[in-house]
């Protein structure tokens, strides 16, 4: 496969993005920036192969065997973005599954989002509108969001969980008030997350 045959890259959604964003900040050391040095690290994870890397990031294996080499340092914008995302997937795995660990079992997560929500609630309907929150979310809900990540959940199956999740925090909070209350998001605009 030459480079000019490569499939574009799959785009997360701003759900999962911004898992990944979380994950990122808890790094204690940066990842490898450039080319060369990311080749380099993903070949230990590969073990060495670079067939397997090549398949990995869409591209032949002369040309994962260059940019190892420095003969080539300058990738086009799909395989420096496929670069980055491998890296960062692969990058201080006991950080990010010490962070995770720790949302899903104790501190759970804060969420900054800007969305449309719409409500259903019995006796009075809110119509949906755009609002911005930021608000606590518990270890219960934060360890079914990591974990539907974990196991390749698609941005709509993430959606009802962190929308569940912001509604008792935010909207009923706990449980304390505005009982019945059900909101769905319809468009995400900004979504973080932080550990």
């Amino acid at each position: 496969m030459s480079d000019h045959e490569q499939q574009p890259a799959p785009r997360r959604g701003k759900v999962l993005e911004a898992l990944a964003r979380a994950e990122r900040k808890v790094f204690t050391r940066p990842a490898p920036k450039s080319a060369k040095d990311q080749v380099k690290f993903l070949l230990t994870r590969t073990k060495g192969s670079t067939k397997a890397l090549a398949e990995r990031l869409g591209v032949s294996r002369r040309t994962v065997e260059r940019y190892r080499a420095g003969t080539l340092t300058t990738p086009h914008k799909r395989l420096r973005a496929a670069l980055v995302e491998e890296t960062e997937s692969e990058w201080q795995p006991q950080v990010r599954a010490q962070a995770r660990e720790q949302a899903a079992t104790s501190s759970g997560m804060m969420v900054d989002v800007t969305a449309y929500f719409g409500f259903t609630c019995t006796g009075s309907s809110d119509d949906g509108r755009e609002r911005t929150i930021t608000t606590a979310i518990s270890p219960t809900y934060a360890k079914q969001i990591l974990d539907l990540q974990e196991a390749g959940a698609t941005e709509e199956e993430l959606h009802p969980i962190v929308t569940q999740a912001i509604t008792e925090s935010y909207f009923t909070e706990w449980g304390t008030c505005a009982d019945g209350l059900r909101a769905d998001f319809t468009q995400v605009l900004r979504i973080d997350f932080r550990f």
